[in-house]
């Protein structure tokens, strides 16, 4: 059975008691009402930024095992559809997102925070809700996948077309982020799934590959970004440092699950507690200004998200689309990678301003689109009777 449609069938009863949206809202709850829990422990200061984005990684890697190669495969197969909704995603969101802060004149972080979590990619989130409206799920996932592999590039590019003047916004340093925090731990977990079908050669091949770069990390190579290479030099050491992590772990996983098969069903909930635990966090950081702005910033979010179902539809449609797949496409364009959001807004130390947006944005999407997936599933349409072209 496809790994995705695992992660549904398991999730589809929890998420139609909201149990997910529960968990999210008593993390803002728990953030707003006992700050102090969730911006120190002691001496460790839980809003460092390499704190935060491994456990970034962690929630990228969890929704990373559930994806498979096969799916990255597919992003040719159905142009039409895929790229109405790779061009849904990456136009209605963040234009929505910057009139939005237009009329509301929120902050200028704050402000950007709204237009980054409009410029992300979708998340597996609108995969699950794709399932359980019935709509066309194969184009959810390919979706999901192109808007991932664009990110690195989509996402500084539209921050820095509509929030450059709110924040400074360094595109390449944007899209080493990116490809930090989200490309290098899925593809950590897609190493695992190639590795269940790879020949024993070229198995391996890559277990020799892993060991290599373990010795390599533990000889110091994570530490040579900061030992005196900076600028070209510098970025390449970092996005090596990483890729040799992903390889690591991508291996060690594997190993994990042929040792303990179950790992496969924790990764999920590790994940869904690590976005919990990260909206937590960041409502905890950004308490004071959220207090402040909190209800016109929900409301703004609300639109925001309904905006991104209604225009996804919408044009859809009109681009002849049938409707299980604009259904789909709704879901792509309105639910965005909130912990992705997250992790830029930590990274360029402006959690507590601009991570507000993503850290509201989270419940009410899984609200929004546990509503309608439910709705949708309740009055079906009968599927195309020709393939998307």
């Amino acid at each position: 059975m496809h790994p995705l449609l695992k992660l549904s069938r398991s999730a589809a009863g929890s998420l139609q008691g909201y149990r997910f949206t529960v968990l999210i809202l008593a993390a803002v709850v728990a953030g707003l009402t006992h700050p102090g829990w969730f911006t120190r422990w002691g001496t460790i200061d839980l809003g460092n930024k390499w704190l935060f984005l491994i456990m970034i990684q962690v929630v990228m890697f969890g929704m990373g095992t559930q994806m498979t190669i096969r799916e990255f495969r597919e992003v040719a197969k159905a142009p039409r559809g895929i790229g109405v909704g790779i061009l849904c995603h990456f136009s209605v969101m963040p234009l929505v997102g910057y009139f939005l802060t237009k009329i509301f004149h929120f902050d200028q972080e704050i402000a950007a925070g709204m237009i980054l979590v409009g410029s992300c990619s979708s998340g597996l989130a609108s995969n699950v809700m794709a399932y359980l409206a019935r709509a066309n799920l194969a184009l959810s996932v390919t979706v999901t996948a192109a808007t991932t592999l664009l990110a690195p590039v989509m996402t500084p590019l539209l921050m820095k077309l509509l929030a450059g003047r709110l924040v400074e916004v360094k595109f390449l340093d944007m899209m080493i982020q990116i490809i930090e925090i989200v490309l290098v731990p899925i593809g950590a977990a897609l190493l695992h799934d190639y590795l269940r079908g790879a020949s024993d050669r070229n198995r391996r091949r890559v277990v020799t590959t892993a060991w290599g770069a373990l010795l390599w990390l533990v000889l110091g190579g994570w530490l040579y970004p900061t030992n005196g290479l900076s600028g070209g030099g510098g970025t390449i050491a970092s996005l090596l440092g990483f890729a040799a992590g992903a390889v690591v772990a991508g291996v060690a996983y594997h190993l994990a699950v042929g040792a303990w098969p179950r790992i496969q069903r924790v990764m999920p909930v590790a994940s869904m507690i690590g976005i919990a635990f990260v909206i937590t966090m960041t409502t905890a950081a950004g308490r004071d200004d959220l207090l402040r702005v909190g209800a016109w910033l929900f409301l703004a979010t609300v639109l925001h998200n309904a905006a991104g179902y209604l225009f996804g539809y919408g044009l859809s449609r009109g681009c002849g689309l049938d409707k299980n797949s604009a259904r789909s496409v709704a879901f792509e364009v309105g639910m965005q990678n909130g912990a992705m959001a997250s992790g830029l807004a930590a990274g360029m130390g402006k959690l507590a301003t601009m991570g507000l947006a993503p850290a509201i944005f989270s419940p009410v999407m899984n609200i929004s689109g546990s509503i309608l997936a439910n709705y949708w599933r309740r009055h079906p349409v009968s599927p195309a009777t020709e393939p998307i072209p």
